[in-house]
């Protein structure tokens, strides 16, 4: 190994008495050389730190770094609070633009801070901002502007002038041009000479500044809720829906739904249109109308099957009085049409139509739920039938009743339960105690 030359250390006390008496021979007699001695002379004293100095001021500094520590915690805790938030919500400048110049600006001074005590490699990684958009950002900072679309005219010298930008918002908000669209009005305002700007620019200038065209709608009054019975066979409705089997071939279902319980009364279906099918349901559900009951409005459209000489027959007889809906009344025969949707989409489409007699078996099933299962929402829980025959007044109040002896079971359960957090360490817990209070067994 190659010897390293020797080096000899002094007392910092001999250097402090050899500069004060500046003698480079003070202390010759332990062998300092004299160009030593001369360069601590020409060099000055150091300074030094003792532990006479740190006695003085000992209570001082340690209360200083107390205080230091306990805003280094207030820090650390407020960062990982910060930290949770951009995890949960997945912020992150890579992903996102920040159009503005100023907001721009913010974040290179926020960097230009923390750069003084943490690496840039880690400050960029915090906030998810890439070195090279962080740098593309410092070139645009020095050369003219941070804005993604400047508005310095000798930088993009091919914008739109402040006076075209106005005349494009007069003509877009103006009444006299509600009518023409967008694209025909920046045509018009070139033969006009106006402004010449493509439909486009005009479309970005009215999205960016968020102007609104005076092109209100005046609707008129429409019903909220069509029309109510107030009874069972008040009102009816009469329709036909067109189903199609799986050849191609066509059948036809005819139906009639009280307008009171909506329960299905009579229905056909039939290979062909005929109006003695519109017939034969009305009579089959006038047999459910007492004397009582007065004569049914047959709410209807004006197809053939509906409009003929057989069911004018009817109506002449007082079986009927038919009301051509959407014609001689404003309200539409939307009731039955609803749950024409409802049989096809909910029950229909989701078999094979392939022959007739298939479809008759699923719309008698799909009547049959109808009407004597599945309970309407309007009715607190009664089915069609219950509320035709008046024979369900009690279902609303028993399930009333039912309901908040379910919650007190339920809150009876849950309070039985218990687990180690809400478990006493003096309390012993028996097998008993995950019972019910009614079922304990009593200590």
């Amino acid at each position: 190994m190659p010897n390293r030359p020797f080096h000899r250390a002094y007392d910092h006390r001999i250097r402090d008495l050899v500069c004060q008496a500046r003698d480079p021979a003070l202390f010759a007699q332990l062998g300092i050389p004299r160009s030593t001695a001369a360069s601590w002379i020409s060099r000055g004293a150091r300074p030094v730190v003792t532990t006479e100095l740190f006695g003085q001021h000992e209570q001082a500094l340690r209360a200083r770094v107390l205080k230091l520590e306990r805003r280094v915690q207030l820090l650390l805790g407020i960062v990982r609070l910060l930290f949770v938030l951009v995890r949960l919500f997945g912020f992150r400048l890579g992903s996102q633009r920040v159009p503005s110049g100023e907001a721009k600006s913010s974040v290179l001074a926020a960097i230009e801070q923390a750069k003084k005590r943490v690496p840039l490699a880690v400050a960029l990684r915090v906030i998810g901002l890439s070195a090279s958009r962080y740098h593309a950002w410092l070139r645009l900072d020095q050369s003219c502007t941070l804005d993604d679309r400047s508005s310095c005219p000798r930088t993009i010298p091919t914008q739109l002038t402040s006076h075209e930008i106005s005349a494009i918002q007069k003509m877009v908000t103006a009444e006299e041009y509600r009518h023409i669209p967008l694209g025909s009005l920046a045509l018009l305002a070139q033969r006009l000479g106006k402004v010449f700007a493509s439909a486009t620019t005009w479309a970005r200038l009215v999205k960016e500044r968020g102007w609104r065209r005076p092109r209100k709608r005046v609707y008129p009054p429409k019903p909220k809720v069509g029309i109510r019975a107030s009874r069972p066979n008040e009102i009816w409705h009469i329709d036909v829906c067109v189903i199609r089997l799986l050849d191609g071939t066509r059948t036809y279902l005819h139906g009639i739904i009280d307008n009171y319980s909506r329960r299905i009364l009579a229905r056909e279906l039939a290979q062909k249109l005929s109006p003695l099918t519109t017939c034969e349901l009305v009579r089959r559900a006038a047999r459910f109308v007492g004397v009582e009951d007065g004569t049914p409005e047959l709410y209807a459209d004006s197809g053939v099957e509906n409009v003929n000489g057989e069911v004018d027959a009817l109506a002449e007889e007082g079986v009927i009085h038919r009301v051509l809906a959407q014609l001689e009344v404003a309200y539409s025969n939307s009731m039955i049409e609803a749950y024409w949707r409802s049989l096809r989409v909910n029950w229909l489409h989701l078999n094979e139509l392939d022959a007739v007699t298939a479809v008759r078996r699923l719309v008698g099933f799909h009547v049959e739920q109808h009407n004597q299962v599945v309970p309407h929402s309007a009715f607190h829980g009664e089915t069609p039938d219950e509320m035709y025959f008046d024979t369900g007044t009690a279902v609303a109040a028993t399930l009333a009743e039912q309901r908040a002896r379910a919650r007190q079971d339920r809150l009876a359960s849950n309070r039985a339960l218990t687990c180690g957090a809400c478990r006493s360490p003096t309390t012993a817990v028996g097998p008993s105690d995950h019972l019910p209070p009614a079922e304990r067994e009593p200590r």
